[in-house]
C-alpha cells in the first residue's frame, strides 16, 4: 500500500468495507483519522491512526445459476435480469452479480454486496481460473483440442494457454479452463477452427463450484468455502 491513500481506498484494502461502504461512513461521521472526523477525499499517511465507529452490513455471497436467456447487467426492455430475479423471486435486495455471461451462456456467478472482491475476481492479472463445459456442432478432435489449449488467434489476438480435457460422456462436448475472459472468447476460438458453440455453461469461478445448482437457484457461499475464496482474493472476512 502506497501512501498518502485517499480514505475510502485504504478502508478497503485493510478490508474494513467497500469504497461505496466507506463514502457512507465517512459521510455519516463515523471515521475518524487522528481523532478528527474525517470527510470525502480525505487522504491519511502511513502513521494516522484511523478508527471507524457503526456497524456496515452484513457480507452476504452467493454461488448463483444464471439461466439462459436471463442478463446479468443492464438489461435492455423486457428483458430478465439477475437482480430483478433475485429480488422478485426470493426477496433479495442489495446484491449484484460478479462478472459477466452472455445471454446466450448459462451456469456460475458469484452475487454478493461485498464490493472489495470485485476488483480481484475480475482482473486478468490475478489469472483466476474459470471452468466452462461447451458443447459443440460436431465431435472435437485431438487437433482442436491442442489448439485450444494453446491459444487461439481471433481478430489478431491470441489468446492465453488454457487448459482443455473431453468430455467423458460426449464426443461433442469438452471442458475449457481459462484464467482471461474477452467478450465471447470461447465462441469466437471454436468459431476460427470451424466449430460453433450448441451451449455453453460456467461449472467453476476459482474455488467455488456450480455443483447441482439449477437455472436460478443459488446457494450462500460459507465456511471453509468462503475462506478459501477470499484467501484466494487476498480479501480479510
Amino acid at each position: 500500500m502506497e501512501f498518502p491513500i485517499r480514505l475510502n481506498k485504504y478502508l478497503a484494502e485493510t478490508g474494513v468495507a467497500s469504497r461505496r461502504e466507506a463514502d457512507a461512513l465517512i459521510e455519516k461521521g463515523q471515521v475518524l483519522v487522528n481523532g478528527k472526523k474525517a470527510v470525502l477525499g480525505t487522504k491519511v499517511l502511513k502513521d494516522d491512526k484511523v478508527t471507524v465507529g457503526g456497524a456496515t452490513k452484513a457480507k452476504i455471497y452467493l454461488a448463483y445459476y444464471k439461466g439462459r436467456g436471463i442478463i446479468a447487467h443492464s438489461p435492455e426492455e423486457h428483458e430478465v435480469d439477475i437482480v430483478t430475479r433475485l429480488k422478485e423471486d426470493f426477496g433479495l435486495t442489495g446484491l449484484f452479480p460478479i462478472g459477466r455471461l452472455d445471454k446466450d451462456s448459462e451456469g456460475l456467478l458469484i452475487v454478493s454486496n461485498d464490493g472489495r472482491i470485485t476488483k480481484p475476481l475480475l482482473d486478468p492479472a490475478n489469472k483466476l481460473e474459470k471452468e466452462y463445459e461447451v458443447t459443440v456442432d460436431k465431435p472435437v478432435t485431438t487437433f482442436f483440442g491442442k489448439a485450444m489449449a494453446a491459444g487461439v488467434v481471433i481478430e489478431g489476438y491470441r489468446t492465453k494457454p488454457a487448459a482443455f480435457r473431453t468430455h467423458p460422456k460426449s464426443q461433442v462436448k469438452f471442458f475449457l479452463t481459462l484464467t482471461e475472459g474477452k467478450k465471447h472468447q470461447i465462441r469466437r476460438m471454436c468459431a476460427a477452427l470451424g466449430y460453433q458453440v450448441q451451449s455453453l455453461c460456467r461449472v467453476r469461478v476459482g474455488s467455488i463450484l456450480l455443483g447441482t445448482l439449477k437455472p436460478n437457484q443459488y446457494r450462500k457461499i460459507a465456511g471453509k468455502e468462503l475462506t478459501t475464496l477470499l484467501a484466494t482474493l487476498g480479501v480479510t472476512k
